[in-house]
């Protein structure tokens, strides 16, 4: 595909963004080391997609080495088309394994007509890829979830849950087994879509899961997609709040002592200021320091994934 110079210097403007935010969660979360063995699960859609070709571009300069293992789930959907991944990767030369599990028949047995299926069927995938990590020597499982999926958690659980919780970028296994990785944890998932039509990956759709009407993520995904094109700045401004928690100001006893609050004692984040009127950054200076802005941690990792190992 022949680009014009305005659209190739768009596209590897695009390919630097990534590379830097994938490699920033990298850093910020510690998600690899020397010598891991990491098994990047491939669905078929545009983010995992992503997610195996942006790990790979930085496993070639890398100070660190690791290895990658593709692996796809095929739960055996009707008219999934099965050649497309396996010749999709050995074009990449990447090592890959391809599962084959009838999920689908399960899911759509148990599962009544018209009711989600999606609870079901990722539990079955998630025990199935714990046990090929295994078998496989894996350290790490890296996902391809973005910083929308990671939003639209935090408000399903919310909404639906009660609960304040969204979805890390590195936790524990279900199993307590393996350690979870989310690389494209500060992407954007509009840059996922520009990407995947630039690269031009052979996306395979989720029937079982795309045909089931008024879900609920799909509520708030519709949501907070009106509010970025009507609020510029708050999808940011939301994810930053994800990092920059204040138990304090909240209202769980199980992480901020409140019965041993005492008169006179100094708060990290001040008193009670409800009231008060705070000053908030405009939404220009979010939008512009919402790519560069990344957590403190006081055990920074010394090794930058971005640097080259030459």
């Amino acid at each position: 595909m022949s680009h014009t110079p305005k659209r190739e210097y768009e596209n590897n403007k695009l390919i630097k963004r990534l590379r830097h935010q994938v490699g920033a969660a990298i850093n910020d979360f510690q998600m690899i080391t020397e010598g891991d063995k990491i098994m990047v699960c491939l669905s078929g859609g545009k983010d995992s997609y992503a997610l195996l070709d942006i790990m790979l571009r930085l496993q070639k300069s890398a100070p660190v080495q690791f290895e990658i293992l593709a692996v796809n789930l095929d739960q055996k959907q009707p008219g999934f088309p099965a050649h497309i991944l396996p010749d999709y990767l050995h074009s990449l030369g990447v090592p890959f394994q391809i599962i084959e599990e009838d999920t689908y028949s399960v899911v759509k047995r148990v599962i009544d007509e018209g009711k989600t299926t999606c609870g079901l069927c990722s539990r079955l995938r998630r025990g199935i890829l714990y046990r090929v990590a295994k078998e496989n020597g894996c350290t790490k499982i890296a996902l391809g979830h973005h910083r929308d999926d990671i939003l639209e958690t935090l408000f399903l659980n919310m909404f639906y849950g009660g609960k304040l919780k969204a979805m890390p970028p590195k936790l524990l296994s279900d199993n307590g087994e393996h350690i979870i990785i989310r690389p494209l944890a500060y992407v954007k998932e509009k840059d996922l879509i520009r990407y995947a039509q630039m690269q031009e990956f052979p996306i395979i759709p989720c029937n079982l899961c795309g045909s089931q009407p008024n879900l609920q993520r799909q509520v708030i995904k519709d949501m907070l997609q009106q509010w970025d094109k009507q609020f510029p700045g708050r999808i940011e401004s939301m994810f930053s709040a994800l990092q920059n928690v204040v138990p304090s100001h909240l209202a769980d006893y199980r992480l901020f002592n409140f019965t041993g609050l005492q008169q006179g004692q100094k708060l990290p984040h001040g008193g009670d200021i409800a009231f008060d009127r705070e000053n908030f950054p405009s939404t220009a200076t979010l939008v512009q320091t919402s790519e560069i802005k990344q957590p403190v941690q006081a055990d920074k990792p010394i090794i930058n994934i971005l640097d080259s190992r030459h």
